[in-house]
């Protein structure tokens, strides 16, 4: 193609590029462009000599991170949190979207929307906030009605045992509702004939919606999967952070609050990126065989 038949497209559909631009421009500044500084990875950074000059030191930041005592513990933190998120979060938005899309009365269908979207829009400061005001030792909420039941009170913050269904459980409470959008916009693409053809032959709504609805979305599924296996060790700073404390921290610590300490605390920003590079480089391995997997058994994947 040549370069005026290029311009020439691109002169033509200059409003769809204009529309592409910010997006563009946000993933260049924020995301590539940063990945720049992946080479302190290699490197014993000194901020004052800068990347350019700083001494190469090659893999000696990875084989630490790998001969690290907390190594082990930080890797099955990680690895409990995101197999509770795989296990028990990923199929709820799923469950949410079929029972709302099962909803004829539309004001009812659109209240309730409104308000499981809702918790979404709270920054994890405020949802943890709300937790601790109703799990606190000190006239808690669920600790007064225990002890009005007849029960001793339970230390939910500092528990060890308490944290990952409480990290779990506002995981689900603010990310659900937000999570059915797309599940509701692939239904909503469904042909209503197969459902009126399904009525006709004596199937009732579970029977619709296992033969139809959720073959239907399977694909959009698939996808969702995919993109989650990839965060397999991208759990979020924010929310654990703000849940972790001493007492829990031998089940709460996870690779992102691990960098937290190592690259802004103690000033180790080698290792903190090198800590980084090697969470990215097994979601992108998880992406990669995840995507082969499912166009083994039929689906498209994501590429």
């Amino acid at each position: 193609m040549s370069s005026s038949t290029l311009m020439g497209r691109v002169v033509k559909n200059r409003a769809i590029y204009l529309m592409i631009l910010p997006g563009f421009l946000y993933f260049l500044i924020f995301k590539y462009i940063p990945m720049t500084g992946l080479a302190i990875a290699f490197q014993d950074y000194q901020p004052y000599l800068g990347i350019l000059n700083s001494p190469w030191v090659g893999f000696a930041h990875f084989e630490r991170l790998f001969a690290e005592p907390m190594f082990f513990t930080i890797l099955r933190n990680t690895l409990v949190l995101f197999s509770m998120n795989l296990i028990l979060f990923f199929p709820v938005p799923i469950i949410l979207a079929l029972m709302l899309n099962e909803v004829r009365h539309s004001f009812y269908k659109r209240f309730v929307q409104t308000v499981v979207y809702i918790p979404h829009f709270m920054s994890w400061v405020i949802i943890v906030s709300i937790s601790f005001v109703m799990l606190s030792m000190d006239r808690g909420l669920i600790n007064e009605l225990l002890v009005m039941a007849g029960f001793e009170k339970i230390n939910f913050l500092m528990s060890t045992e308490w944290f990952r269904p409480m990290y779990i459980f506002q995981i689900i409470w603010r990310e659900a509702g937000w999570g059915t959008i797309i599940y509701l916009a692939a239904m909503a693409s469904i042909d209503p004939q197969l459902y009126e053809a399904a009525r006709m032959d004596g199937a009732n709504r579970l029977r619709q919606i296992w033969h139809i609805t959720l073959p239907s979305i399977r694909s959009v599924i698939v996808v969702l999967l995919i993109l989650k296996i990839g965060d397999v060790l991208e759990l979020g700073f924010e929310h654990v952070f703000l849940l972790l404390n001493s007492m829990n921290r031998e089940v709460a610590e996870i690779f992102d609050t691990y960098v937290y300490t190592a690259g802004l605390k103690q000033g180790q920003f080698s290792f903190s990126t090198a800590v980084g590079f090697f969470k990215s480089i097994v979601g992108l391995i998880l992406v990669i065989t995840a995507n082969w997997l499912a166009k083994k058994a039929g689906e498209e994947g994501i590429y």
